[in-house]
């Protein structure tokens, strides 16, 4: 077993960092405050606290977008933090696994490794790990084997559908519908139906408490200004309309899902059809898409424990798991 390792699942809303050394998960929000357009304000969870309330010298962002990386230099800074944080200290040399969407340009594949070569943090070796393969591999499926395994990774800023078999991906389809979709569209019809704007934050808070909200039949009650008076303001919001908002970006996935599906080997399929729908990423709790997918494709919908977690919780299999080490590759000189 490697002595000093890092598994890192760099996700638009939360970078995820397993720690071999200690065998621990952090989650941080990937979010960075910078001041006066330099100065490092504040980073990860205490960031995402300062989000739409911080004064117009101090810019908050995401670093990453739609699955790759928008902003390297922030990154790079955000990487570092973490890693030192975890160390106690300046980080020490470390073999770095890294995982990463399937469907993008190996020119933004390349920008995952020379992020890790560059963040200044004693990388030895640096492997890249196909993001859905360690999916799997989280959700304790044996992706070695030559079964087809369809899993569905809803994320804050994308959507991504793979076959898995044989320890790669047979298709796979990146889509730019996300968690941050569904906040949109809440925003949206609030904003049409009560005349209400809502922040970001409101809007997520709606959707992740949806659920419990519909069990208790009650509507969401929320804060934000009138744009007919221009007032702050206080309104309940009910569950059916969030549902109605929803079905279109819930009907972007399960078609893209689909066509997956119609393009799958008949033997993979075959595979499939018996163990169904893997599903993970931290927007695939929303209330409702599991069951409408189940309903559109006929398939049993198979939950991720701890759909957050998943991908990084499969790179901690590879660092520990010497069978699984052949998943991960190295795009040039410092892999194996």
């Amino acid at each position: 077993m490697q002595g000093n390792a890092f598994g890192i699942d760099l996700g638009t809303s939360n970078i995820k960092i397993y720690s071999l050394a200690n065998d621990k998960i952090r989650i941080e929000k990937n979010m960075i405050a910078i001041e006066n357009r330099q100065n490092i304000f504040a980073y990860g969870n205490s960031a995402y606290e300062m989000y739409e309330k911080a004064p117009s010298n101090i810019q908050i962002t995401h670093p990453l977008s739609n699955g790759v990386i928008a902003d390297i230099n922030n990154m790079e800074r955000l990487v570092k933090l973490f890693v030192s944080d975890i160390c106690k200290g300046a980080p020490r040399p470390a073999d770095y696994y890294i995982a990463v969407p399937t469907d993008i340009t190996e020119v933004e594949k390349r920008a995952f490794y020379d992020l890790i070569r560059d963040a200044n943090v004693k990388a030895k070796r640096i492997m890249v790990v196909e993001k859905a393969v360690a999916d799997g591999l989280g959700m304790e499926i044996d992706v070695k084997n030559s079964q087809g395994v369809l899993v569905v990774d809803i994320g804050y800023d994308t959507t991504e559908i793979s076959i898995l078999s044989l320890g790669g991906i047979v298709l796979s389809r990146l889509i730019k519908t996300g968690g941050l979709k569904f906040d949109e569209a809440i925003r949206q019809a609030v904003r049409k139906e009560y005349h209400l704007l809502i922040g970001q934050k409101t809007a997520e808070g709606i959707k992740k408490a949806l659920g419990s909200l519909e069990k208790e039949k009650k509507g969401a009650v929320v804060y934000g200004r009138d744009i007919v008076v221009g007032l702050p303001v206080e309104r309940e919001i009910p569950t059916e309309l969030v549902n109605t908002c929803l079905e279109e970006h819930f009907n972007t996935i399960i078609d893209n899902v689909r066509v997956i599906l119609e393009r799958t080997p008949p033997e993979l399929g075959a595979d499939i059809f018996r163990h169904g729908v893997y599903l993970t990423g931290g927007a695939s709790q929303i209330t409702h898409f599991a069951d409408l997918l189940a309903k559109s494709t006929g398939l049993k919908i198979n939950h991720a424990a701890r759909p957050v977690e998943s991908v990084v919780l499969g790179l901690s299999r590879i660092l520990k798991d010497d069978r699984y080490k052949t998943v991960a590759y190295a795009i040039e000189g410092m892999g194996r």
